[in-house]
């Protein structure tokens, strides 16, 4: 038992939890101040002004208990990243490099560069290998406040890859203190052995990766990179038609590239949440308007790759939720720090902090599908919080 006392402001609060939040109400962020948090076995038991001396009644009656004193300091719920891909090997540094030089992210892929890069890298890598590198990010991440992340397969790029990957992520909720979800990507691009035949690619995907991976019970979602240079709307379609006979829920990368369809696609199939959403017009936005579909945005990517950044505000102001992830990767967003994406999506987005809080909390969480266990203070849900 623990009892977090004196907490100068208590963020986040929520006497009846709701799973997101939407439009103009995502700048209603409730708080308490000179509060306190009562947490048992690892749950929100209760929370209060300390002036209500409600926390005298619960040290009289529990034996035991620790008390933390977070005079002057603030408390919050942790944030949820709910797009990343942080089960890799290596860096891509020479990605880098052909940024500064003025390649697009478009020709470096068709060079050989990116997610083939990133491939080829993780077939000389054991289980085991990946596993180490994985925790020190999962590690890494937490101590900037993430208590919940969702990661991508995506690096494999063949049956045996994919697998090693989830199968990586399947150790990691073991042994990570972190909430995980974990989503099957392989139709995140096209191997360099398809590119003349593509089609081959996507029927092993759907005749022997999503079998494999729901046999073994190693995803939670299924995601396509349906976007120019990579996955069509008809290619989506097979894919997430094929995902759903086997319960797959749809998460899908979007509208990162152009105006390809991708949110529309996403709707469709009643996909969690479609990420990206650079390019973002009033067809899309009306089609998620009548979705339970959430819009993620990932601001470190336009920051890192120089790309437009999504139309947050306008999305915002039409009454969509928005969510913010960092897609921590090791080439177009090499960081994992939600601090950071929380500030780019204030100076880059124009939204207040409360909207930035609120769409890297509870809408991040409903993202993920975990809302009604994380992404804010209520009681009931789990003590995943950081002072």
């Amino acid at each position: 038992m623990i009892l977090i006392k004196n907490i100068k402001e208590l963020i986040g609060v929520e006497y009846k939890p709701t799973s997101k939040l939407s439009g103009g109400n995502m700048s209603k962020l409730n708080t308490l101040t000179n509060a306190f948090i009562f947490i048992e076995n690892g749950i929100l038991s209760g929370f209060g002004r300390m002036s209500e001396n409600k926390h005298l009644g619960i040290l009289k009656n529990n034996k035991g208990v620790k008390q933390i004193d977070a005079t002057g300091k603030m408390v919050f719920p942790c944030f949820c990243d709910s797009h990343t891909h942080i089960v890799y090997a290596g860096s891509r540094e020479l990605d880098f490099i052909d940024k500064i030089k003025g390649l697009s992210y478009e020709e470096i892929a068709k060079r050989g560069g990116g997610i083939l890069n990133s491939a080829k890298k993780l077939q000389g890598c054991t289980e085991d290998e990946l596993v180490e590198q994985a925790l020190l990010r999962l590690d890494e991440i937490k101590s900037y406040g993430t208590g919940a992340v969702e990661v991508k397969s995506g690096y494999g790029l063949n049956p045996d890859g994919e697998i090693k990957i989830l199968s990586v992520i399947k150790k990691l909720k073991k042994l990570s203190p972190l909430t995980i979800k974990s989503t099957f990507l392989g139709a995140h691009a096209i191997p360099a052995e398809f590119k003349s035949r593509p089609e081959k690619y996507i029927d092993l995907i759907i005749n022997k990766m999503i079998p494999a991976v729901a046999e073994e019970k190693l995803a939670d979602y299924i995601d396509v990179f349906c976007d120019k240079g990579f996955f069509s709307v008809k290619d989506t379609e097979r894919i997430l038609s094929a995902g759903q006979k086997y319960n797959l829920t749809p998460k899908i990368h979007a509208n990162e590239l152009g105006h390809t369809g991708g949110v529309q696609v996403g709707v469709k199939y009643k996909a969690l949440s479609v990420d990206h959403l650079e390019y973002m017009g009033d067809e899309e936005i009306k089609c998620l308007l009548k979705s339970g579909t959430m819009p993620t945005l990932l601001p470190g990517t336009s920051f890192f790759l120089g790309l437009p950044y999504a139309p947050a505000r306008k999305m915002i102001n039409s009454g969509l939720p928005i969510a913010l992830a960092s897609d921590f990767n090791p080439g177009s967003s090499p960081s994992g720090n939600m601090q950071f994406v929380i500030s780019l999506g204030c100076i880059k987005y124009k939204v207040t902090p409360e909207e930035a809080i609120n769409a890297a909390t509870i809408n991040s969480a409903y993202a993920m599908g975990v809302e009604k266990e994380l992404g804010s203070i209520a009681v009931g849900k789990k003590a995943n919080i950081f002072i």
